[in-house]
Formats: structure tokens, sequence, C-alpha cells
């Protein structure tokens, strides 16, 4: 890796009148934007500038099955063509079957396109229910999927819309999919967070889930990837006693869809600086891939990564374990009528 490079794109950024800019935008900070990585785990050779193609270099996934919500775009989309690509069968879904078919028909490997809109609680259901009927464990389970709705506050079943999909579709998604992911030999579910969890400051407010004392767009979309992490932290619990394991990772600051709900100027730094400290999709998806494949993290779970390594770069309230355990509780009762009858119970 060029880790020079990495370094000089930093000080050209605290240097210039382009860094004071991007430094405002939401999505990032002026922090240095290295990870602090827990060498009292695993340490990957990878880092920032690695590929999904080079943390999968040499693997033979052959015989094995993922999931890959949004595979229609961005990250879920070299994802999957990541792991097809090293032989793994890949379930994309998209937000309609048309959409992860296209998505599905643009890759080599063996792809079976479902649709999956995780606004709709029902859509999860029979998405989960359509791949039980596969008849197949799932090696890997990746909530890649979500949404940044940066404008109006807008609900979704009673909460935010960015709550309600990024967490509660993907929650849904991973109790339905228990099973299967058990029935692997080593199932790995892994949720994508963000670093941008540290913009929910007061943690997960429960009783501001819809938004009805305070909204402001980017707090809500941290509370959401907050909830991601949280959600992996005690699932990752609960399944300790098996060989399954569960993670939440910080993909990197990505130039996809999000500059379109900027102001003009922040567009503007955006695209004429965002060379400075964006990395590349094929980067972004590096620490999914990594995180979900990697034999180095067998037994390893309930941590955050980034950059290919566990991170201790996040948030108090990724640690808090009573905050966890309410949000998982809240979450069952919000989605009581969609989650399996052992898990209601």
């Amino acid at each position: 890796r060029n880790t020079n490079m990495s370094i000089d794109r930093r000080k050209f950024l605290g240097l210039s009148a382009g860094g004071i800019a991007v430094a405002t935008l939401p999505a990032c900070s002026s922090e240095d934007p290295e990870v602090s990585i827990d060498d009292s785990l695993p340490v990957s050779a990878f880092g920032a500038d690695s590929t999904a193609e080079e943390v999968t270099a040499g693997m033979d996934l052959s015989g094995r099955t993922a999931l890959v919500t949004g595979c229609n775009s961005g990250l879920g989309f070299e994802t999957m063509r990541v792991l097809a690509l090293r032989g793994a069968h890949v379930i994309g879904t998209g937000r309609t079957l048309e959409k992860a078919e296209i998505a599905c028909a643009s890759v080599d490997g063996e792809t079976t396109p479902m649709a999956l809109e995780l606004a709709d609680f029902q859509s999860a259901v029979d998405c989960a229910a359509a791949v039980r009927a596969l008849g197949r464990g799932l090696d890997m389970l990746i909530c890649n999927a979500g949404i940044n709705t940066f404008g109006e506050l807008e609900l979704v079943n009673g909460v935010e819309k960015q709550f309600a999909v990024n967490h509660l579709g993907h929650f849904i998604l991973i109790n339905q999919l228990r099973q299967p992911v058990m029935a692997a030999p080593q199932g790995r579910f892994v949720m994508l967070s963000s670093r941008a969890h540290r913009r929910a400051d007061k943690g997960i407010e429960f009783d501001n889930l819809d938004g009805s004392q305070h909204y402001s767009p980017w707090n809500a979309y941290g509370v959401s990837k907050l909830a991601n992490a949280l959600c992996a932290r005690v699932l990752a619990q609960q399944i300790e006693h098996t060989d399954a394991t569960a993670n939440s990772v910080h993909p990197g600051v990505i130039n996809t869809g999000l500059p379109k709900y900027l102001p003009g100027w922040q567009q503007w730094a955006m695209n004429n600086f965002g060379w400075l400290f964006l990395k590349s999709i094929p980067e972004g998806a590096a620490t999914s891939c990594y995180v979900a494949t990697s034999p180095d993290l067998v037994g390893v779970r309930g941590f955050y990564f980034a950059d290919c390594n566990v991170s201790e770069k996040k948030s108090e309230f990724m640690d808090d374990d009573a905050m966890a355990a309410k949000l998982w509780e809240v979450s069952e009762e919000l989605t009581r009528d969609y989650l399996p009858v052992t898990r209601k119970a």
C-alpha cells in the first residue's frame, strides 16, 4: 500500500483551503481519519488503501453462500462481484427484483437475485423465506444496504425512516435468517455501520425514535449507524457459544450518491477535493469482504472494524451494553409482528 500518499493527502488536507472546506462536510471530521488499531486481536496486513479483491486474493469460496443486501450499486455491487469472483454463490438483494436481476446478471459467477425493500417489513420476511427455501446454509449475511435521507423528517411504521430502514429492516432479516447462518460451518453476520455513528452524540434516544422531540438528519443517520453496531454487539453475545460470529464495519467515506443531498458549496468541495480523503468503491468494500471471509477471524465477534482491522476509534456508546440490550428489546417490540415465533418469545 502507498502509505506515504495517505500521509501526504492528510497533510495537504490540513494545510489547504480545500481542507478547510471538506473538513466541514457533515460526512467527515477534521479528526485524523486513521483508525486506532486494537492489537490485542488479529492485526491484518491490509489497510485503508486495500481493495476487496486484494483482501480475498487466493481464496476459494466455492460451496459457500453469501447474502448481500443492496447489491445493485456501490459497495453492495462490489461486495457481490468480488465474493462471486472467488467462487461463492451470492444472493443479491435490491429494492425491486428487476434491480437485483440486472445487478446479478452483470457479474461473473453464481448469483441469485431477490427483492428486499427494507422500508417494508413484510418484504424482509418474504425475502428471508425465499432464502430459507433454497435449503442451504448461509455462510455470510452482509447487511450492506442503507439510506441517507438528509431532508425533512420522514416516518416509516411510526419511527424515523433511516432508523427503520438501516436498522429495523435488517434486524428483521438477521432474526429471520439466524438458523441458516447457524447451519453454516462458520457463519458470519456483517453489519455496515459508519464512523458517522459518532454523530449520535447522545446515543440512542429511545424517547425520540420518531423525531418528535428534535430532529437533525445527520444525527438521525448517526443513530441508525450506531444501532447497526450495537445490534451486532448483542447478536455476538447471543451466539458466543456457537461457531458463528457477528461484527460491524466502517467502510470509509465514499463518494457514491451522498453529495446530491449536500448544499451546493459542499458538493463543490466534495467534487474538487474529495480525492484527498475519499475511498474508492473497491477500497470501501474491502473491510466487509475481509470480515466476512478472513480465516484469521474465526471466533472474533462483537467488534467494530475499519480499514480491515478492529478499531478502537469509536464513541463511548459502542461499548454500552445496557444501551445495546435496550435497543434489542425495543427493536423486538417495534418489529414483533415480523419476527419468527422463537424470537418473539
